[in-house]
Parts: C-alpha cells; structure tokens; sequence
C-alpha cells in the first residue's frame, strides 16, 4: 500500500479512496495458506460491496492490475465497477530470452534426482534446493524474497496467465506503463490491448515500473479525466 499513497494522497480532497493491502503484503498478515487468484478476487469484491455504494473506478499496479481483470473477468464480477486504470499491469506472457530457457533446463535437472525418492525425502531434498545458493541464483528476485505460505501464493499468481479471460472483461480499461519499465514489456501492454474489448494504453516518459511513484501527477490527472467522463468514484488495489 506505500507505494500508493502518495498518489492516493493527490485524489483524496477530490474522491473517497478506499485502499487494499493482499494478504502478506504491506502491514497485511500472512495467510493461513497459499492463497490463488479466485481468493484474491474475492477479497476484491468484498471490499468492494463492503466499502463502496456507488460507480467505482479500479486502479492497480502490476500484480494487484493482474487481480484486478481476473476479478472483472469472473461471472460474479462487481457491476458497480465502471472501469479500470492498470499501472504496469501483469498478466500476461513475456517473451522469453534464451537465458530464461538455460535457466528453465537447470532448474529441471537440479530437481530431477528428486523425484525418484519416496515422497519424505523427496520433499525435504526439494526443500532443501530450493533454499540453496545456486536455487535461489535462478529464481527472479520477487520469488528469492518469498519463503513459505507467500512463495506458494506467489507461484499460483505468477503463473496465472490472462490471454484465455481477457476476452470476458467487458469493463472499459486504460493502461499507462512507464517508458523505462523493465519488468513489464510493450509485448505483454499490446497483447492486454488486443485481447481486451475495451482498452487503450499510454507510455509515461521519465518513468519505470512504479509510475505511480516516478509520475503521480501524470497518473493522478488519468484518474481524475477518467473518473469526471464516467463520473466515478476511484478506489485502490495494491
């Protein structure tokens, strides 16, 4: 939630802003166990019926903009959210470097020995890679910084792609990625572009991944043309 406050900070004198911390995330407890994207969902749409009465606008960075169209993508989605303003969204494939391939064919050849030992052994000596220095040189930053129930959740959202449900978001959805992001690509923007019914992205000079945080003013004025033309009221998702 930090890294949205300062932006919630700019809207709060003009709109109510509700804001949401994942489980695990910000000052959020841990889960009892791994939580899916459907868990996440829920918890969206509760706070949504909880704490909003009236047209509601969506705004999600990365992760949370990956929950946030899978959420809108749901039969049950919430038909009071008008629309969607994603920041560096997630949620779709990044094309592969031949590096992420090298690394893909280690991993699976560090974990087969493994699978050959009866089901206690194996899974201590899984544990046991996964905690290593050469395990941990493979993995993405996001996942080395994970352990337990939260490397389980990070996994199953993840690996939760959005080609096959995009189609199903019928919510009008506006996308600014930051020109110098370099965890989302224009790939994976254009892909949400395509697949989306109703959508339209827009690059953000000067900023990264955290455009919220390099360009609050830029994105603080999207939600605001956005929420006067659909008159809305803005609420936030980490």
């Amino acid at each position: 939630m930090a890294h949205m406050r300062p932006l919630a900070r700019l809207l709060a004198t003009d709109f109510r802003v509700v804001m949401l911390d994942f489980p695990g995330h910000g000052s959020a407890p841990e889960p009892a166990e791994p939580w899916d994207m459907d868990r996440h969902a829920d918890l969206v749409q509760a706070v949504i019926d909880e704490h909003t009465d009236g047209p509601v606008l969506v705004v999600g960075h990365s992760n949370g903009g990956r929950i946030a169209l899978f959420t809108m993508a749901r039969p049950s989605t919430p038909d009071r959210v008008r629309a969607l303003l994603l920041l560096g969204p997630s949620g779709t494939r990044r094309p592969r470097r031949p590096s992420w391939y090298l690394k893909t064919a280690l991993a699976r050849t560090l974990k087969a020995p493994f699978a050959i030992l009866p089901r206690p052994l194996r899974d201590f000596g899984l544990d046991w890679l996964r905690h290593s220095l050469l395990w941990r040189a493979l993995s993405s930053s996001d996942y080395a910084a994970t352990s337990g129930v939260m490397r389980e959740t990070f996994i199953r959202c993840v690996n939760t792609y959005l080609e096959n449900v995009l189609p199903r978001v019928g919510t009008p959805t506006v996308i600014l990625r930051g020109a110098h992001d370099e965890a989302i690509t224009p790939a994976q923007i254009d892909t949400m572009v395509r697949l989306l019914p109703d959508a339209g992205a827009h690059e953000v000079e000067g900023a990264g991944h955290y455009v919220q945080l390099d360009a609050p003013d830029i994105v603080a004025a999207a939600v605001r043309d956005l929420a006067s033309r659909l008159e809305m009221q803005p609420m936030y998702t980490p």
